[in-house]
């Protein structure tokens, strides 16, 4: 519920808003969405019933084991001492008092995965009542909460990011059941020292969508909205102790490549050559396949096209005898009589090469 991020200057919070969000006439809206945060008036997701529940779940081969149901080496408190939570039935539970645990390793792109219940006798309402967290960086919290019943604002009930974005719908399960968030993060950018794109949540409640790739409007706190500050590109992650003895099995994460598009190192058309009105006429009719169908090469405004299951593919001319086409990494081949006449077809497509000759 409260994340341990500095408080920032309101002046430049405001500044803030008025230079990447708000329009003039909504100055004084305390969030973009033109809601103030925790408003009890906000219409609070539907309820729905999530499928029968089957956890564990494994954790995938090339997976980071946070917690293996044995020890706590893989965490810290946050003046990096050991963390003081506790290990019983290959289960970690949070103690009143001790403070929130950190991952001893850093993390930024990520699929985390982690398996939580709240106390099963239930004491507390509101946020009072099976209260923790999943900060991502350390930064951005993932609300855990008992929201089962449990009437509270709608942007700090369970999975929701929390003061910013409710839940698409409530998929809680019952006080005691486990549950799972399945949470897909992309951490905020930053050029010379300024927000170039900010983080991205999506979260799946007990395999239920409840959080679409939404952006965080800065750091998610309690009372106050913070702005973006430029930090490192992987920080840790951390979990709330609220004063609940919540508890958590089945911690484990992928790490994510950066999104960059690799551009191939060799162009696919290095030669592109203009066949004369009289080649491609040559080029243009239909070709026999082995198993009796039919390609056809058709010439259509000075342009040759190849069918596949009907579907024209524009080719692209790098020699009378080789062909690319134009959006697939394929390519046709052409062979000649001696007269010069088409004879053969190649087309050459995933590995595999299929033939068919010119038809008489």
């Amino acid at each position: 519920m409260k994340s341990s991020w500095r408080l920032g200057s309101t002046n430049f919070y405001l500044a803030f808003l008025l230079a990447n969000f708000l329009e003039p006439s909504t100055v004084f809206a305390q969030l973009p969405t033109g809601w103030k945060a925790h408003d009890w008036d906000r219409e609070r997701p539907q309820v729905v019933t999530p499928g029968v529940a089957n956890l564990p779940l494994p954790a995938p081969s090339d997976a980071v084991v946070l917690f293996n149901g044995k020890n706590l080496d893989e965490w810290r408190s946050a003046d990096g001492s050991p963390a003081k939570w506790i290990v019983k039935d290959e289960v970690m539970e949070s103690v009143p008092g001790s403070g929130y645990i950190f991952s001893a390793k850093s993390f930024g792109d990520c699929q985390l995965h982690v398996e939580w219940a709240s106390p099963e006798k239930v004491q507390g309402k509101s946020q009072g009542r099976g209260n923790s967290g999943v900060f991502l960086q350390g930064l951005f919290e993932v609300q855990v909460l008992d929201s089962f019943d449990n009437k509270t604002y709608a942007d700090g009930q369970a999975a929701s990011v929390y003061g910013q974005y409710p839940p698409l719908v409530n998929a809680s399960r019952k006080p005691g059941e486990w549950q799972s968030y399945d949470i897909i993060f992309r951490r905020p950018s930053f050029q010379d020292g300024k927000l170039a794109q900010p983080a991205r949540i999506t979260v799946l409640h007990n395999g239920v969508l409840v959080q679409d790739n939404v952006r965080p409007l800065g750091p998610t706190s309690w009372l106050q909205h913070k702005p973006y500050e430029a930090v490192a590109e992987k920080l840790p992650l951390s979990f709330q102790d609220h004063g609940n003895p919540v508890r958590y099995r089945n911690v484990w994460l992928r790490e994510l490549p950066p999104e960059i598009i690799v551009q191939p190192e060799k162009p696919y058309d290095p030669v592109i050559v203009a066949l004369t009105p009289e080649q491609q006429a040559k080029i243009a009719g239909k070709y026999v396949r082995g198993d009796g169908g039919l390609w056809e090469i058709t010439l259509r405004d000075g342009k040759l096209y190849f069918s596949v299951s009907g579907t024209p593919l524009e080719l692209i001319a790098h020699s009378p005898e080789e062909f690319g086409l134009k959006y697939t990494a394929g390519k046709v081949t052409i062979a000649y009589d001696t007269a010069g006449a088409p004879t053969d077809l190649q087309f050459h497509m995933g590995g595999d090469v299929s033939k068919a000759s010119r038809s008489k």
